[in-house]
């Protein structure tokens, strides 16, 4: 072990390191709180001037980090945020949080993060730990980072480290969040997974250390192909059973009472939020580059994608049964966020059931207690409140996302006339009021 790697180390240890964050979203926000609660000095670099102010107020403008622990930090001096990347010349560990989202082809847009190491790049240091933690193809970090490191004059797992920790943040999730979820750790050389491994298991409960940064991307990318296929499986199954006249809740619950051998999956709208829906075509598309066709992912990616195109034709047949048009009909959608109970619109599929159903000519309106505006094709769109007479106003509502709270559900069943639950949210209390509802 070389005498870097033990002064570094060390100060993880002693809490004299000093950390940046790069991105101070969904992601680094959170990181950052758990950085400076475990004895850190941080900043958070944001290129977004005006959340760096709100960071320096003490303000958080993420759901998952409460205002009053971003407060007390900025207050201890344990926390900042900054727009200035000269910042990290001073200090210890960086991590890398910044968006990776695809093009409109499909291919990864790797711009966020070859912005943020060409940032970077003036002020690599001697002794310094630099992860990333966005989600990437497998090869990324080794591919872009090494070049950029061995340029600068340093070898990694001697005088620098570079790894890479996939981050594994669920918006909204009360049981599990960043601190006790278990934090994967791949570093380029043996030493820098190991370096990599002390800074994080000083403030999380368990870190998992892997043999490389590609095994490391590798696993986030297994475990939401994992799930995309399954949903997509399930889709296809909710599809399937309508055809059949067979109730896909009745059939999954059934079999959902198997000891083993069986995991349930729920059908829906459509994938949302930035992993599942993204992670998935970032492994395809490097397997394109090996002439490897990746047909599993291909073929859940198609279903789950045309999955809103599927709710709106449902829609209009639910429509035509009453003697009602797409066009010019008034419809609700419950429920604009990717999930229930949070803010995050990141790829929700609601907002592709709101553009479709417009474009067919609906007058098509929104209720979210969590998202009081959303910018569509059309401009800005507000949330509607949920009085009687608007309900009653509506020709057909779509419950969209299952809001466990602040959406009254039952009022929405004592108003609305035709309900179309997407996501089995009001099947224990439908049977007692008057509206009709149908599920997907």
């Amino acid at each position: 072990m070389s005498n870097l790697t033990k002064q570094l180390e060390q100060a993880f240890t002693n809490r004299t390191a000093k950390i940046g964050i790069i991105g101070m979203g969904y992601v680094g926000f959170p990181m950052a709180q758990l950085a400076a609660e475990g004895g850190y000095e941080v900043v958070g670099i944001e290129i977004d001037s005006a959340r760096v102010d709100q960071i320096n107020r003490g303000e958080s403008y993420i759901q998952d980090v409460p205002t009053e622990a971003v407060k007390t930090l900025v207050a201890q001096g344990k926390l900042r945020g900054s727009t200035d990347y000269a910042e990290l010349a001073n200090v210890d560990a960086v991590l890398i949080t910044v968006p990776t989202p695809l093009v409109k082809t499909g291919d990864p847009d790797m711009s966020f993060v070859d912005s943020a190491l060409n940032a970077l790049k003036p002020h690599i240091h001697e002794g310094m730990l630099i992860v990333l933690e966005s989600t990437t193809y497998p090869g990324t970090t080794e591919e872009l980072f090494e070049p950029v490191v061995k340029e600068a004059g340093f070898t990694p797992g001697e005088d620098i480290f570079i790894a890479f920790s996939p981050e594994r943040i669920d918006p909204g999730n009360k049981q599990f969040g960043p601190k006790n979820t278990p934090k994967v750790v791949g570093g380029i050389t043996p030493a820098c997974t190991n370096v990599a491994v002390s800074f994080y298991s000083q403030i999380l409960d368990t870190v998992v250390p892997v043999k490389s940064t590609t095994a490391a991307e590798m696993v986030k990318l297994y475990e939401n192909t994992f799930r995309a296929i399954n949903i997509g499986l399930v889709n296809e199954l909710a599809i399937i059973c309508h055809l059949l006249d067979v109730d896909i809740w009745d059939i999954i619950n059934a079999a959902a009472t198997k000891p083993f051998g069986f995991m349930p999956f729920y059908p829906g709208p459509g994938l949302g939020g930035h992993c599942i829906p993204i992670d998935p075509s970032y492994l395809a598309w490097k397997m394109r580059g090996l002439e490897y066709k990746t047909r599993f992912i291909d073929l859940a990616t198609e279903v789950n994608t045309k999955m809103p195109e599927w709710v709106v034709v449902r829609s209009a047949e639910l429509l035509n049964d009453v003697a009602k048009p797409v066009k010019t009909s008034k419809i609700l959608l419950l429920g604009v966020a990717y999930k229930n109970d949070i803010d995050d619109l990141r790829e929700s599929p609601a907002l592709d059931v709101f553009e479709l159903l417009t474009r067919r000519g609906a007058e098509v309106s929104y209720h979210d207690p969590y998202c009081p505006k959303v910018k569509l094709e059309q401009g800005i769109i507000y949330s509607q409140e949920l009085t009687p007479e608007f309900l009653k106003a509506q020709d057909l509502i779509i419950i969209t996302t299952n809001h466990k709270k602040q959406v009254n559900y039952q009022d929405v069943l004592t108003h609305g006339e035709l309900i179309f639950d997407t996501r089995n949210t009001v099947r224990e209390i439908a049977d007692d009021f008057p509206a009709k509802v149908v599920f997907l």
